[in-house]
C-alpha cells in the first residue's frame, strides 16, 4: 500500500501537482511506518521500511509546504534528530516553545501527525519534537538507548531551543506520552529551565508496571515482541536486566523537586498504567505552584492509555493548559 501510494505521489508530481502529491506521501509515510513497527526488531527489511518511511514524510513536509522543519540537536558526542514546529505569528519576534518527547515506541513523525505540534501553534506555542534516546530514528539509526535520567537529553534540547531567535528561552515546556509520563516529570525535577510539563498518561513506577507484565501471561503488553522490543530500546540482552533498570524508573523522591506547574493526564479505563499511579503523582508534587491531574472518563471519551480511543479530546485538554500556562492564546485575537 505504501508503495502504490508512492507511484501515485509520482505521478501527481510529474503533473506538478503538489499538494495531492504531499497528501499521498503522508498516508504512504503511515503505512511504511506501521508495517516497521509490527516487526521483531532482528528482521533485516524492517530497517529499510523505516527509510522509506523517513522519505515519504520528508516528501509529505516539503512538496505540502507544511510548517515543519527537521533539525539535529546536538547530544553528547552526536545529535538527536527532531522536528521544529513553529508557533510564532505575524507581528511576534518570539514564541514561547514545548520539547516533546516520546514513550517506549514512537517517533518524532507520528507525534507530529497526531496534530499536537499543529494544535500549539495555533495557540501561539512552538514545538520542538525529538526522537529522544530509545526511540524512532535516534534508536533504529543511531542505536541510542534509553536510560531512566531523562533530564540529560531534555537538558541538550534546551540548549539547543536557546540558540534559536524565534523561541522565548524564558517560557520553555516539556510535554512527553506514555513512557514519557515518567520521562517528562524526571526532567522537570531537574532541568529548571523547564516553566512547565505535561505527562501524557502518567508513570510512577514502571518497575513496578513492568514486574506485574512479567508474572502475569495474560498482561495486555502495548507491542508486539514486547520483552525483546524492551531490551532493544535499553540496550539489554535478558528479560533480568530489563527489570532491573525498570526499577530505576520511578518518581518516588523525585517529584517533589518539580517546581514548575505541571498538568497529569489519565484515562480512567487505562489498562497499561492504572489510574492509581496518577493519584501518586499528584499527591507528591508538593512544590509545585500548579500540579493538575486530568482524568478522561469513559462517558466522555479518551479513556484509554494516553487517549487513543479519542485523541482530539485529549489534544485539546493539553494545548489548552499549555497555553494558559506559556502565555500562548487559547482563542483568535479580535
Amino acid at each position: 500500500l505504501g508503495e502504490r501510494l508512492c507511484r501515485l505521489a509520482a505521478a501527481d508530481e510529474g503533473r506538478g501537482r503538489a499538494y495531492s502529491a504531499s497528501d499521498k506521501y503522508r498516508r504512504a509515510a503511515i503505512f511504511f511506518l506501521h508495517a516497521e513497527r509490527m516487526q521483531a526488531h532482528g528482521y533485516a527489511p524492517r530497517k529499510a521500511a523505516y527509510k522509506r518511511f523517513l522519505d515519504c514524510f520528508g516528501k509529505y513536509i516539503e512538496l505540502g509546504g507544511v510548517n515543519c522543519r527537521r533539525v539535529e540537536v546536538p547530544y553528547k558526542d552526536t545529535s538527536l534528530p527532531a522536528l521544529f514546529v513553529s508557533g510564532l505569528a505575524a507581528g511576534q519576534s518570539k514564541a514561547p516553545c514545548m520539547v516533546h518527547f516520546d514513550g517506549l515506541d514512537g517517533s518524532k513523525e507520528m507525534i507530529f501527525m497526531q496534530g499536537i505540534p499543529d494544535a500549539l501553534a495555533r495557540r501561539g506555542v512552538s514545538t520542538l519534537v525529538v526522537d529522544n534516546p530509545g526511540v524512532g530514528e535516534s534508536l533504529r539509526l543511531r542505536e541510542l538507548t534509553n536510560f531512566p535520567e531523562a533530564e540529560v537529553p531534555a537538558k541538550a534540547a534546551v540548549d539547543y531551543l536557546e540558540t534559536i531567535a524565534e523561541v522565548d528561552a524564558e517560557r520553555i515546556g516539556m510535554i512527553a506520552n506514555s513512557l514519557g509520563g515518567y520521562h517528562a516529570p524526571r526532567a522537570a525535577a531537574f532541568e529548571k529551565r523547564f516553566k512547565c510539563c505535561v505527562a501524557w498518561g502518567v508513570i510512577y513506577d514502571w518497575g513496578e508496571t513492568q514486574r506485574g507484565r512479567h508474572e502475569n501471561a495474560n498482561s495486555s503488553l502495548p507491542v508486539p515482541h514486547y520483552w525483546e522490543h524492551v531490551g532493544w530500546v535499553f540496550g539489554k540482552s535478558s528479560v533480568e536486566e530489563i527489570l532491573e533498570v525498570s526499577a530505576k524508573i520511578t518518581l518516588k523522591g523525585v517529584l517533589q523537586h518539580v517546581e514548575c506547574p505541571i498538568l497529569f493526564v489519565h484515562g480512567e479505563n487505562d489498562r497499561q498504567i492504572s489510574i492509581k499511579q496518577a493519584e501518586q503523582c499528584i499527591a507528591e508534587c508538593t512544590a509545585s505552584p500548579k500540579a493538575e491531574l486530568y482524568v478522561h472518563t469513559l462517558a466522555d471519551g479518551g479513556a484509554e492509555h494516553c487517549g487513543v480511543d479519542n485523541l482530539p479530546l485529549t489534544r485539546e485538554v493539553m494545548t489548552d493548559w499549555i497555553a494558559e500556562t506559556l502565555g500562548g492564546q487559547t482563542a483568535p485575537h479580535r
